[in-house]
């Protein structure tokens, strides 16, 4: 055990004998992200560095608190990308923080989501043990996959420490449509794509000066990009100019994401052949993204009820994604409540991985 994870482990096991609430930071990008920020800081930027990368295996294996911007620098020397394109939030992104946030950008609906790409995980419990599960290739996991379960759990497990990624080559074409549709006709069309073989590799419906907007993007081979193009018809845009447009979408950088008043940034995930959602006036889906799985909306923190009743109906979540400028209270529920059942099981995965309850109090769900 080198000296950045035994010093780790120490803190973990001095605060497990002590009851004392620690609070797992990497570069801090996500802070905004959860329902609670409690304890003491265990800051894992000591933990970095990439541990191994075997290009022609595709799989990568980095500590957690190296810097995603690192790591994705390192995979494009080679051609080569974390496909669910995560989002950073910040300079200060690193690997551990990606992956306990389960956070995936516009490609997710394609490429799939960022548990889909841990072969295996290293982490440290509330007992203050070192553990591993998974490996580094896909076919690897008997019994519970663990290394997957850590993915989204925001650190109310332990400590993610190291992991291992399968990473894909950078498609060799893409291009980007866009299209002058109000958000019904544009539902209805990426659902008509979504039958039919094309390259679609993400979606992003909005309002641009008053009018419909969606815009789609293509990746794969050079064939099936031109021949969508041609068969799809819309507007192509500059290369250039689209990717800026969807990292800005990704990193939620757009004019849609400021956040003005009492409005709060809320995520509805529904199913995605789900059409208009009826909501309240003032609640808007004003951005839609994943072929129409994923809806923002802008709305006051007490819209709770109503935008989780819409989602309900059609069987979907809303998550309070980020706050109103200033408000630090965080009094309303930030996720979604759980059925009985997986409650149960959530607070059983707590117990067994953190009984003492020192990891992250209360940052997913109150009583977790």
């Amino acid at each position: 055990m080198d000296r950045a994870l035994s010093h780790l482990v120490e803190q973990i096991r001095a605060a497990t004998a002590d009851a004392t609430a620690l609070r797992i930071r990497g570069g801090g990008s996500k802070d905004f992200y959860g329902q609670s920020l409690q304890g003491e800081i265990l800051d894992t930027r000591a933990l970095n560095g990439i541990v191994s990368y075997e290009p022609s295996e595709l799989v990568v294996t980095a500590r957690a608190g190296t810097a995603l911007a690192e790591l994705e620098a390192v995979l494009a020397g080679q051609s080569q990308h974390l496909a669910f394109e995560p989002p950073h939030f910040g300079i200060g992104a690193t690997v551990g923080g990606m992956v306990a946030a389960g956070l995936a950008g516009p490609a997710r609906p394609a490429a799939g989501a960022v548990r889909d790409y841990v072969l295996g995980a290293q982490m440290v419990n509330g007992k203050a043990e070192v553990l591993s599960f998974g490996g580094q290739v896909m076919k690897n996991v008997a019994g519970y996959d663990v290394s997957r379960l850590l993915t989204g759990s925001l650190g109310t497990l332990g400590l993610i420490t190291e992991v291992s990624l399968k990473v894909l080559p950078v498609a060799t074409a893409q291009a980007t449509l866009v299209f002058e549709l109000d958000q019904a006709i544009a539902l209805q069309q990426l659902n008509a794509w979504a039958g039919r073989p094309l390259p679609l590799n993400a979606s992003c419906w909005g309002l641009e000066q008053g009018r419909g907007c969606l815009r789609v993007r293509l990746r794969g081979a050079m064939a099936a990009v031109q021949a969508a193009c041609k068969s799809m018809g819309g507007e192509r845009r500059d290369d250039d100019a689209a990717a800026g447009a969807w990292n800005a979408l990704r990193e939620q950088t757009l004019p849609f994401f400021k956040l003005e008043g009492d409005r709060c940034l809320w995520r509805l995930s529904v199913p995605d052949a789900t059409g208009v959602l009826k909501l309240n006036p003032g609640e808007d889906a004003g951005l839609i993204e994943w072929g129409g799985a994923l809806r923002w909306v802008k709305a006051p923190a007490h819209a709770a009820a109503s935008l989780r009743a819409a989602v309900d109906a059609v069987g979907g979540t809303a998550t309070l994604f980020r706050y109103a400028v200033g408000d630090t209270a965080r009094q309303q529920a930030v996720f979604h409540a759980l059925a009985a059942p997986l409650h149960r099981i959530h607070r059983a995965l707590k117990q067994q991985f953190d009984p003492a309850a020192i990891f992250n109090r209360a940052r997913m769900y109150a009583d977790l």
